[in-house]
């Protein structure tokens, strides 16, 4: 397959979508309108089974072809999220052939949804829902069984909405198991904990706790004493979280039952966070890192963020700070480049770490959206040159990001108001830029912008 070949087909295609745009739908009788609807459902279905193979391809790609990790190049040039370009990549992986490290040929994991997909026939809610159903049953179903299933789920697929192919799912499971019976290994599979999304505009977030059975029976015995009446209330005064509560402290306690627990929770994080006995992470206690300004702490009005990017409004910083121990670091007000802290060692200090996360929050190559607890410092003027190892000389880069730069690779520079520039290789068409992820104060219009 040629360039030339590649770009004749786009032409093509773009001109067939202007062509349907231009199209006054509402001069034709309902029926048409129908059948035109499912027609261009199924032509939009194809592009989708195509756009999902140009993933897989993409995947495979060296990251330094790609000037990058593969999901997040793609999800920024397509200006989708980081884990929708992570999730086609997953689904392309189902529905395409496969090949062994010794070269040999492995069909898809959905064979019979691979077919129906790749003809236009199934919408990406159908491919959700036959994932969930092989993901939820149990690992000793035979594998004819599971293969029956498999192509008996696509054909159904073809015809039928997805919330209908659900229900169909979910009694086809309670066939092949009809006594609900899960290994051990079945429901270590299913464990996890993870946030469900961004923080929401009151600052709370959503978590999705999915626990194995020890892990339940542990937190219960911890509730029945840390979640009872009275214990580790943040109302009280003087919260109790040793011993027993008194009777009128645990008379005035009106949480209800999931409050108490959350309270709990946060009360065995408290314990744990800056125990030395944990060690250190990226050379720095495992505990908070918060930055915030002068003026919002003057005015104890605002937010503050964290090394992980979570925004933590200044009356919680200021009652976390009442039990914490303090590190000031001063920075000019309008370039706010660090006045203090320079070394001339090759390994950053854990003072300038705390400095970079103020400055940094996260990795500063372009788009990237890890927060700087995950990250590594790098010398912007390589110390294997001479460089030297001094703030405003320093930037955090996560691990897939900062193996990226390296002679003929990418390289990075610090501009005048002291954020990072990462300059891509030549031969990769992008343009030198700088990231706003972690700043998106940046992006909003200033004072004197125009409305």
């Amino acid at each position: 397959m040629s360039s030339a070949s590649v770009a004749e087909a786009f032409t093509a295609l773009e001109s067939a979508v202007q062509a349907l745009g231009a199209l006054e739908w509402e001069k034709l009788p309902a029926g048409e309108l129908l059948t035109a609807l499912a027609r261009l459902e199924t032509s939009r279905r194809q592009a989708t089974a195509c756009a999902y193979d140009l993933a897989s391809a993409i995947e495979h790609c060296d990251d330094r072809a790609l000037g990058g990790v593969a999901h997040k190049v793609m999800a920024d040039v397509m200006r989708t999220t980081v884990s929708e370009a992570r999730r086609r990549t997953r689904d392309a992986a189902q529905l395409r052939p496969q090949t062994t490290l010794t070269g040999q040929p492995v069909p898809p994991v959905f064979p019979a949804t691979a077919k129906a997909w790749d003809a236009g026939l199934l919408d990406v809610e159908h491919l959700r829902a036959i994932q969930k159903f092989f993901k939820d049953l149990p690992d000793d179903v035979p594998p004819t069984a599971q293969n029956k299933a498999e192509t008996f789920l696509a054909q159904k697929a073809a015809v039928l909405r997805p919330d209908q192919l659900e229900k169909v799912a979910d009694r086809l499971a309670l066939q092949l198991n009809p006594d609900g019976t899960f290994t051990d290994d079945y429901r270590a599979a299913q464990r996890g904990f993870q946030w469900c999304g961004r923080q929401r505009p009151d600052g709370m977030s959503i978590a999705r706790l999915v626990a194995t059975p020890e892990l339940r029976a542990g937190l219960e015995a911890l509730f029945a004493k840390l979640a009872a009446p009275g214990m580790c209330n943040p109302e009280d005064q003087t919260p109790t979280v040793n011993g027993d509560p008194n009777p009128e402290v645990a008379a005035r306690d009106h949480r209800l039952m999931a409050q108490r627990q959350h309270d709990a929770l946060g009360a065995l994080v408290r314990r744990h966070l800056g125990d030395p006995a944990l060690g250190q992470h990226n050379g720095l206690p495992v505990t908070i890192i918060a930055t915030t300004t002068l003026e919002q702490l003057a005015t104890a009005a605002g937010y503050a963020v964290t090394g992980a990017g979570t925004q933590l409004p200044m009356r919680d910083l200021i009652r976390l700070a009442a039990h914490s121990h303090h590190y000031l670091c001063v920075f000019d007000e309008h370039t706010e480049k660090a006045l203090y802290l320079g070394r001339s060692k090759r390994i950053a200090t854990a003072d300038q770490r705390l400095v970079l996360h103020a400055k940094d929050r996260g990795c500063t190559a372009p788009g990237c959206d890890v927060p700087g607890y995950l990250t590594e410092v790098h010398h912007v003027d390589e110390w294997a040159t001479g460089g030297p190892t001094n703030i405003d000389t320093l930037t955090f880069a996560c691990k897939s990001h900062h193996r990226l730069i390296s002679p003929g690779g990418w390289k990075t520079r610090k501009l005048k108001d002291g954020i990072t520039q990462w300059i891509p290789p030549p031969h990769l068409p992008l343009t030198p830029g700088t990231n706003d992820y972690h700043h998106p104060e940046r992006l909003l219009p200033g004072d004197g912008d125009e409305e």
